[in-house]
């Protein structure tokens, strides 16, 4: 394996320029979609390194489970700085794992707190919650996906604003963007060269949002208007796992994109311009990692094989 094995450690980093292009340059569907493709396979990766260099540095600890042969040395010798590496892997596996596990935990408890929030009122797509604090965001799942809005928010917004909210939190659900922001949240916990990419994530999963909203009601202006007047008036969602209408984040970036001109929708980016080469820089990256660990993998399984006794 030789040094290939510390690879998908460092390659998210090829990631980074794309991250900050993508929300520029590319149309927000295809950069929600590339830069959380990149984060979950990069993050795999280098937690299956991590899970490789744990198997070499727990094998050689006194009174571990594992078979004899796993600690000799022509299994160490399949990893360069195998103590240094192994001994180190073990509690950053652990707290990868601890850390994704407590994500995901996380989201689901909101989820459920968001759902028992709703208890009583009718089962129809918008419910409309009682509340001073100004707020709304998309809850999928239960017996239906639904748009949660308060009367304090409805309070502000004309009803041309109003339809525009609803377009926008229905473009969230209608585009599963939840499974898509909870996959790049436990990639950035597994690596911590990703959390750019989170980022651009929850950034162009809103301007998506934006972009179908826009287009429902038929004035990219009036989705502005209705984005900056919540953003003045709220603090963002109280339910932080979800999408959002006025989300905490790049809101005047948000409202200053609705008023320029709509982005071209491209399958791809040319590779000659920055967008392209970033984007196709990420993708080497993102292939390379993939390619460093199966190959890692298939050559440790293949020493662990031969070194564990019949």
């Amino acid at each position: 394996m030789g040094g290939f094995v510390f690879l998908p450690l460092v390659l998210p980093l090829t990631a980074w320029p794309i991250a900050r292009l993508a929300e520029q340059r590319l149309h927000p569907r295809t950069a929600t979609r590339l830069l959380t493709g990149v984060a979950v396979v990069t993050a795999v990766c280098s937690t299956v390194c991590l899970g490789l260099l744990m198997v070499v540095g727990t094998a050689q600890l006194p009174g571990n489970p594992l078979p004899d042969g796993w600690s000799d040395p022509e299994v160490r010798a399949a990893v360069p700085y195998d103590g240094v590496a192994g001994r180190l892997a073990v509690p950053a596996l652990l707290a990868v794992l601890l850390a994704c596990g407590r994500t995901l935990r996380r989201h689901r408890r909101v989820r459920r707190r968001a759902h028992r929030a709703l208890a009583g009122l009718p089962d129809t797509e918008v419910a409309v919650l009682s509340d001073e604090a100004p707020y709304a965001y998309a809850l999928p799942g239960g017996r239906r996906d639904r748009v949660v809005v308060t009367t304090a928010l409805l309070a502000c917004l004309e009803p041309a604003e109003r339809r525009a909210l609803f377009a926008h939190e229905r473009a969230h659900l209608a585009a599963r963007h939840h499974r898509l922001l909870l996959a790049v949240r436990p990639a950035a916990r597994a690596n911590p060269f990703l959390r750019p990419l989170r980022t651009a994530v929850s950034y162009t999963a809103e301007r998506w949002a934006d972009e179908d909203a826009a287009h429902a009601v038929g004035s990219r202006r009036v989705v502005a208007r209705a984005i900056g007047k919540a953003a003045l008036v709220s603090a963002g969602s109280p339910v932080a796992t979800l999408a959002g209408f006025a989300a905490s984040g790049p809101v005047p970036r948000r409202v200053a994109a609705l008023l320029g001109p709509p982005p071209a929708v491209r399958s791809r980016p040319s590779v000659f311009t920055s967008v392209g080469l970033a984007a196709w820089g990420a993708a080497v990256g993102a292939a390379v990692s993939a390619m460093s660990s199966a190959n890692s993998a298939v050559t440790m399984v293949l020493i662990l094989y031969a070194a564990t006794p019949l």
